[in-house]
């Protein structure tokens, strides 16, 4: 069975970790939705405008996997979405993989509980957004139960992988490497 994943623009999102996850992703063999929070019409945080598939509202649950890119203000649209809450806390009901990069662990994913008494990582400095009870970590990608979170940019692709790893396996993160010359 194909697995599924969404990929969650807002304004102002971080280009390189949103296109580098949907091309990854989507070379593994996972279907991927691109859902634009407001208008299919998705402006990043460096000026590159995407086309989304669909609007959020419209894209429904079912999906192996959600997945938040950082930027600014593009985390801070994202956090404050009671539908990205509520997909949030269903995927994580379901224990879904949920996936989050540079400011969004800390922005989108910290406030809906998801990383109490997790270990995650973060952009740089956004870690103080996490609660107590959440464990901060320096490393490039941090797993942990169905929770992956990653620290930036130049990330995105150690980020992207490990996401690949965790709805598919090793051997398809293997041949996705080769295809990318990444390893």
């Amino acid at each position: 069975m194909v697995k599924k994943a969404i990929v969650i623009l807002a304004e102002g999102f971080e280009e390189i970790e949103a296109v580098t996850v949907i091309d990854i992703l989507r070379r593994a063999g996972i279907e991927v939705t691109v859902a634009a929070l407001d208008e299919l019409k998705v402006q990043g945080s460096h000026g590159i405008t995407t086309l989304a598939d669909i609007k959020l509202e419209k894209a429904g649950s079912d999906f192996d996997a959600c997945v938040f890119p950082g930027g600014m203000p593009g985390a801070t649209h994202l956090s404050v979405s009671k539908e990205v809450q509520g997909l949030i806390q269903k995927m994580n009901k379901e224990k879904k993989v949920i996936a989050a990069i540079c400011a969004s662990p800390a922005l989108v994913l910290s406030p809906t509980g998801v990383l109490k008494n997790k270990s995650a990582t973060c952009y740089p400095g956004m870690q103080t957004h996490f609660g107590q009870d959440t464990s901060y970590k320096t490393d490039n990608v941090v797993l942990d139960g169905n929770i992956i979170t990653s620290r930036g940019p130049a990330t995105a692709l150690m980020f992207s992988l490990a996401i690949v790893e965790k709805l598919i396996g090793k051997e398809t993160v293997k041949k996705v490497k080769k295809a990318v010359l990444a390893g």
